[in-house]
Protein backbone atom coordinates (compact mmCIF):
# COMPACT_ATOMS: atom_id res chain seq x y z
CA UNK A 1 0.00 0.00 0.00
CA UNK A 2 1.44 3.38 -1.02
CA UNK A 3 2.86 4.91 2.19
CA UNK A 4 0.42 8.31 1.68
CA UNK A 5 -2.58 5.93 2.24
CA UNK A 6 -1.13 3.76 5.09
CA UNK A 7 -0.74 7.65 6.89
CA UNK A 8 -4.55 8.07 5.94
CA UNK A 9 -5.75 4.83 6.92
CA UNK A 10 -4.41 5.10 10.40
CA UNK A 11 -7.05 7.36 11.19
CA UNK A 12 -9.60 5.14 11.02
CA UNK A 13 -8.81 2.72 14.02
CA UNK A 14 -12.58 1.94 15.22
CA UNK A 15 -11.27 1.23 18.38
CA UNK A 16 -8.82 3.43 20.01
CA UNK A 17 -7.39 2.29 23.60
CA UNK A 18 -7.60 5.67 25.77
CA UNK A 19 -4.61 5.62 28.48
CA UNK A 20 -5.85 6.10 32.19
CA UNK A 21 -4.80 9.67 32.30
CA UNK A 22 -7.70 10.51 29.75
CA UNK A 23 -10.26 9.16 32.07
CA UNK A 24 -8.87 10.05 35.97
CA UNK A 25 -10.78 13.14 37.21
CA UNK A 26 -8.83 16.07 37.91
CA UNK A 27 -9.71 16.88 41.53
CA UNK A 28 -7.13 20.34 41.75
CA UNK A 29 -9.76 23.34 43.12
CA UNK A 30 -10.21 25.83 39.97
CA UNK A 31 -8.72 29.44 40.97
CA UNK A 32 -10.89 32.24 42.13
CA UNK A 33 -10.03 34.09 39.40
CA UNK A 34 -11.48 31.47 36.67
CA UNK A 35 -13.49 32.54 33.88
CA UNK A 36 -16.60 31.99 32.47
CA UNK A 37 -15.23 30.69 29.60
CA UNK A 38 -12.71 28.57 31.80
CA UNK A 39 -15.70 27.04 33.54
CA UNK A 40 -17.60 26.24 29.98
CA UNK A 41 -15.10 24.87 28.70
CA UNK A 42 -14.78 22.18 31.68
CA UNK A 43 -18.23 21.17 31.24
CA UNK A 44 -17.99 20.69 27.95
CA UNK A 45 -15.34 18.21 28.59
CA UNK A 46 -17.35 16.60 31.28
CA UNK A 47 -19.90 15.95 28.89
CA UNK A 48 -17.61 14.77 26.20
CA UNK A 49 -16.42 11.82 28.82
CA UNK A 50 -20.19 10.57 28.33
CA UNK A 51 -19.44 10.23 24.46
CA UNK A 52 -22.00 11.54 22.10
CA UNK A 53 -25.29 11.17 24.14
CA UNK A 54 -26.20 10.74 27.57
CA UNK A 55 -28.48 8.06 27.06
CA UNK A 56 -25.47 5.92 25.13
CA UNK A 57 -26.73 5.32 21.80
CA UNK A 58 -25.47 7.65 19.38
CA UNK A 59 -23.88 6.21 16.31
CA UNK A 60 -22.42 6.53 13.08
CA UNK A 61 -22.09 3.91 10.22
CA UNK A 62 -20.66 4.86 6.81
CA UNK A 63 -19.45 2.90 3.58
CA UNK A 64 -17.39 5.07 2.16
CA UNK A 65 -15.70 4.53 -1.23
CA UNK A 66 -12.85 6.20 -3.36
CA UNK A 67 -9.57 7.60 -2.77
CA UNK A 68 -10.04 5.39 0.43
CA UNK A 69 -12.21 2.41 0.83
CA UNK A 70 -13.50 2.54 4.97
CA UNK A 71 -16.28 0.83 6.28
CA UNK A 72 -17.02 3.41 9.60
CA UNK A 73 -18.60 1.94 12.61
CA UNK A 74 -18.65 4.15 15.22
CA UNK A 75 -20.51 3.62 18.98
CA UNK A 76 -21.63 6.34 20.98
CA UNK A 77 -18.38 6.57 23.64
CA UNK A 78 -15.78 6.95 20.72
CA UNK A 79 -17.54 9.35 18.80
CA UNK A 80 -17.80 13.47 19.36
CA UNK A 81 -21.15 15.05 18.52
CA UNK A 82 -22.17 18.53 18.17
CA UNK A 83 -24.89 20.61 15.86
CA UNK A 84 -27.54 23.26 15.41
CA UNK A 85 -28.66 25.36 12.65
CA UNK A 86 -26.94 25.78 9.88
CA UNK A 87 -25.21 29.17 9.21
CA UNK A 88 -27.49 30.60 7.02
CA UNK A 89 -30.41 29.14 8.93
CA UNK A 90 -31.75 27.08 5.89
CA UNK A 91 -31.73 23.55 8.09
CA UNK A 92 -29.80 21.55 10.54
CA UNK A 93 -26.06 21.05 10.61
CA UNK A 94 -24.93 17.71 12.52
CA UNK A 95 -21.03 16.79 13.33
CA UNK A 96 -19.95 13.74 14.61
CA UNK A 97 -16.10 12.88 14.93
CA UNK A 98 -14.68 9.70 15.48
CA UNK A 99 -12.29 8.28 17.68
CA UNK A 100 -9.25 10.84 18.40
CA UNK A 101 -5.84 9.51 17.69
CA UNK A 102 -2.53 9.42 20.07
CA UNK A 103 -1.20 12.35 16.81
CA UNK A 104 -4.20 14.73 17.50
CA UNK A 105 -5.51 12.87 13.90
CA UNK A 106 -9.50 12.50 14.14
CA UNK A 107 -12.34 12.21 11.01
CA UNK A 108 -14.94 14.25 11.24
CA UNK A 109 -18.37 14.20 9.19
CA UNK A 110 -20.18 17.71 8.80
CA UNK A 111 -23.93 16.91 7.54
CA UNK A 112 -25.85 20.24 6.61
CA UNK A 113 -29.59 18.91 6.32
CA UNK A 114 -31.47 21.77 4.00
CA UNK A 115 -35.06 22.58 5.37
CA UNK A 116 -34.68 20.44 8.64
CA UNK A 117 -36.06 21.72 11.57
CA UNK A 118 -36.44 21.47 15.18
CA UNK A 119 -38.00 18.71 16.61
CA UNK A 120 -39.72 18.06 13.20
CA UNK A 121 -39.61 14.22 11.59
CA UNK A 122 -38.55 14.65 8.04
CA UNK A 123 -38.00 12.75 4.66
CA UNK A 124 -36.19 13.48 1.09
CA UNK A 125 -34.00 16.11 2.32
CA UNK A 126 -31.50 17.12 0.00
CA UNK A 127 -27.87 17.44 2.10
CA UNK A 128 -24.32 18.77 2.06
CA UNK A 129 -21.34 16.32 3.39
CA UNK A 130 -18.37 17.13 4.56
CA UNK A 131 -15.37 14.95 5.48
CA UNK A 132 -12.60 16.19 7.53
CA UNK A 133 -9.16 14.78 8.20
CA UNK A 134 -8.44 16.95 11.49
CA UNK A 135 -4.48 17.04 11.77
CA UNK A 136 -3.78 16.35 8.11
CA UNK A 137 -5.52 19.24 6.92
CA UNK A 138 -7.54 17.31 3.80
CA UNK A 139 -11.52 18.07 3.91
CA UNK A 140 -13.96 16.67 1.26
CA UNK A 141 -16.97 18.35 0.45
CA UNK A 142 -19.63 17.70 -1.96
CA UNK A 143 -20.14 21.38 -2.40
CA UNK A 144 -23.72 21.49 -2.71
CA UNK A 145 -27.06 20.14 -1.09
CA UNK A 146 -27.41 18.24 -4.34
CA UNK A 147 -25.55 14.85 -4.23
CA UNK A 148 -26.64 13.63 -1.14
CA UNK A 149 -30.24 13.08 0.17
CA UNK A 150 -31.33 11.91 3.86
CA UNK A 151 -33.73 9.88 3.31
CA UNK A 152 -35.43 9.55 6.90
CA UNK A 153 -34.76 11.64 10.08
CA UNK A 154 -36.30 11.82 13.21
CA UNK A 155 -35.83 13.81 16.66
CA UNK A 156 -36.53 13.27 19.99
CA UNK A 157 -36.05 15.88 22.79
CA UNK A 158 -33.01 15.19 25.48
CA UNK A 159 -31.63 16.67 28.57
CA UNK A 160 -33.48 19.42 30.80
CA UNK A 161 -36.30 21.29 29.67
CA UNK A 162 -35.74 24.37 30.95
CA UNK A 163 -33.22 27.01 29.83
CA UNK A 164 -32.26 28.94 27.33
CA UNK A 165 -30.58 25.65 25.34
CA UNK A 166 -32.97 22.89 23.52
CA UNK A 167 -30.97 19.53 23.30
CA UNK A 168 -32.23 17.24 20.54
CA UNK A 169 -31.15 13.49 19.88
CA UNK A 170 -30.85 13.44 16.04
CA UNK A 171 -31.26 10.27 14.07
CA UNK A 172 -31.23 9.87 10.30
CA UNK A 173 -30.46 7.72 7.18
CA UNK A 174 -29.68 8.37 3.77
CA UNK A 175 -26.87 8.21 0.87
CA UNK A 176 -24.93 10.01 -1.83
CA UNK A 177 -24.83 10.07 -5.70
CA UNK A 178 -21.82 12.06 -6.32
CA UNK A 179 -18.36 12.35 -4.44
CA UNK A 180 -17.21 14.69 -1.89
CA UNK A 181 -13.86 16.22 -3.71
CA UNK A 182 -10.98 17.74 -1.95
CA UNK A 183 -10.62 21.60 -2.98
CA UNK A 184 -8.51 21.05 -5.67
CA UNK A 185 -9.84 18.59 -7.03
CA UNK A 186 -7.50 15.43 -6.94
CA UNK A 187 -9.24 12.94 -4.66
CA UNK A 188 -12.65 12.11 -4.15
CA UNK A 189 -14.58 10.19 -1.57
CA UNK A 190 -18.20 8.76 -1.97
CA UNK A 191 -19.94 7.75 0.88
CA UNK A 192 -22.36 5.49 -0.39
CA UNK A 193 -24.40 5.18 2.61
CA UNK A 194 -24.77 6.43 5.97
CA UNK A 195 -26.69 6.23 9.05
CA UNK A 196 -26.22 8.38 12.31
CA UNK A 197 -27.36 9.30 15.52
CA UNK A 198 -26.29 12.45 16.68
CA UNK A 199 -27.25 15.54 19.07
CA UNK A 200 -27.60 19.27 18.33
CA UNK A 201 -28.24 21.68 20.55
CA UNK A 202 -30.28 24.94 19.76
CA UNK A 203 -29.47 28.38 22.21
CA UNK A 204 -32.29 31.13 21.61
CA UNK A 205 -29.35 33.25 21.76
CA UNK A 206 -27.40 31.89 18.48
CA UNK A 207 -31.45 31.94 16.71
CA UNK A 208 -31.69 35.51 17.09
CA UNK A 209 -27.96 36.04 15.22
Amino acid sequence: MPRKALALAGVFTLSAACPAACTAADTTPPPAAATAATAAAAGAAAAAATGCLASGDGYLRARVRGSLDLDINWRNDEMECSGGPRPDDSGLRVSIAGPAQSDGRRLRFVFGIVGAAEGAAAQQRPTNLTVIFEGERRLFATQGDDRCTVDALTQQRTGPLGGPTRSWRIEAHGFCVGPAATLGGDARLLVTRFDFAGRIDLRDEARKE
